[in-house]
């Protein structure tokens, strides 16, 4: 089936032209209102993110990724692999979070927010401006031949890109190992850890191909949330929209001539300047309605109201409104689906929270050692013989740690140097211990024990081990 005329732009995207090879967006420099207001919270978010690997609370880093020693803090608040459901709850909060944002404000996540976008159009983009600049220059520049001044321009450019990569992949590099190691490792000189100086260096690279080549294509090509926009947004979405009832009128658009009755000869509000794509950063057209290259960036709301000013025409042709907003004048309210996320929303934040409140700084785990039965003892003893590993969840060492058992006489032999110990901050303490008992307390060959793990005689930790003896035969 042929596609309708009004539908072929969605036969490709933006980046690729007729040949199937690369288009390079040129986009014109934003400016506005909502391009100020995007500009003072990327700065604010990238202070954030680059303050956060640095900034300790109660002696844990802030944010912390260490997927190699399965090590985690979100916000301050550490995460071992004992608190793994913990940690997937938070994801979990996270999607579902960013989920209803987008069902109720379309990609604004993406357009505000999202890392990439910052980067790109905040940083890099910036940077593109400031040494070829605004997009007439930089066309003329991709033209021109090799000469001194392009050659000039372009070994700035890439040089101050790659700086720039590399500063990143340091602050990702602390998120990853953290960032008291990263320092020391600066300290002591990167070519005395290859093993980190390697990874570090290929970081680099991933972020200088993004950002230098394959630029607004991770939005539209690689990253999988574009296309989750056409399944989660319906016509009550707030998004980046085009009031095409108010931009077309009966005749469709028309070039702008001074003095001229638009509204008597049937035409629209959009004079078809093509201000709205040549701002574009990743190379639409918004007249075309809701598409997945889409970040909601706002770029084209600022440059169509600029062009309605200097015409004396109404702001806001170009607009956040919902489709139901354009065509019946609907306010925006919420729907029973993002009233269903709201609530399971709350709910996940319900369990984290409770989940959070019971859990202990202290994780034990105490276990019969494998292959090893029971044994017979004088005066009727019967001792098995466990391991037991204890982490230690805070950033203060655990001293004087002892095991008793609770509601039975029996004894616990630790097989080191004595009955008590400590447990290094964010560390682990691994043994070997012997409970005894006597047979007549036993109910079985199967017993349940509950062991308290005390620290200075205060109790810390509980947990049940399995304790062998001989089978009763009654």
């Amino acid at each position: 089936m042929e596609t309708p005329e009004n539908e072929v732009f969605r036969d490709s995207i933006g980046t690729i032209n007729k040949e199937g090879k690369r288009n390079w967006v040129f986009p014109k420099k934003p400016s506005g209102y909502f391009y100020e207001k995007r500009k003072i919270v990327s700065y604010v978010l990238l202070a954030f993110l680059f303050a956060a690997p640095f900034v300790k609370v109660n002696g844990n880093q802030f944010l912390l990724f260490n997927v190699l020693e399965r090590r985690f803090n979100i916000f301050g608040f550490p995460f071992w692999p004992q608190d793994f459901h913990l940690f997937v709850i938070s994801m979990i909060i996270g999607v579902v979070f960013i989920t209803l944002f987008t069902v109720g404000f379309g990609r604004i996540f993406c357009g505000w927010i999202c890392p990439q976008t910052i980067f790109m159009e905040m940083v890099f983009r910036r940077i593109e401006y400031w040494i070829d600049g605004d997009r007439n220059k930089q066309m003329r520049l991709a033209r021109q031949k090799w000469d001194a001044e392009k050659i000039r321009k372009r070994l700035l450019k890439w040089l101050i890109f790659l700086a720039v990569s590399f500063l990143i992949a340091n602050v990702f590099l602390a998120y990853l190992i953290g960032s008291d190691k990263l320092l020391a490792y600066i300290v002591e000189g990167p070519f005395k850890h290859m093993g980190t100086l390697i990874p570090l260096l290929i970081f680099t690279g991933v972020f200088y191909f993004i950002f230098a080549w394959f630029r607004e294509q991770v939005c539209i090509i690689a990253c999988p949330y574009g296309r989750l926009q056409g399944v989660l947004l319906d016509n009550k979405s707030i998004v980046v929209a085009y009031d095409h009832k108010r931009g077309e009128g009966e005749n469709g658009r028309k070039k702008f001539r001074k003095n001229e009755d638009r509204t008597a000869l049937g035409h629209g509000d959009c004079i078809d300047c093509f201000q709205c794509v040549h701002v574009c950063p990743t190379g639409i057209d918004i007249r075309n309605g809701t598409q997945l290259e889409c970040v909601n960036c706002t770029a084209c709301i600022d440059e169509c109201d600029i062009i309605m000013e200097k015409i004396n025409l109404p702001k806001g042709l170009i607009r956040y409104a919902s489709e139901d907003n354009i065509e019946k004048k609907a306010p925006f309210k919420l729907t029973a689906r993002m009233k269903g996320y709201i609530a399971v929303l709350v709910i996940l934040i319900g369990i984290l929270g409770g989940m959070l409140a019971l859990r202990n700084d202290v994780e034990a785990v105490v276990l019969r050692l494998p292959g090893q039965l029971y044994e017979h003892k004088d005066n009727g003893i019967i001792s098995n013989v466990f391991t037991y590993k204890l982490v230690n969840k805070t950033t203060e060492n655990i001293e004087d740690i002892s095991f008793k058992l609770r509601g039975l006489e029996g004894e616990i032999k630790l097989v080191s140097t004595s009955d008590t110990f400590k447990i290094e901050a964010q560390g682990i303490a691994e043994g070997t211990m012997f409970i005894e008992l006597r047979q007549s307390d036993l109910s079985g060959d199967k017993n349940k024990l509950r062991l308290d793990v005390y620290s200075n005689e205060e109790l810390i930790e509980t947990t049940t081990v399995s304790f062998l003896g001989p089978r009763s035969y009654n």
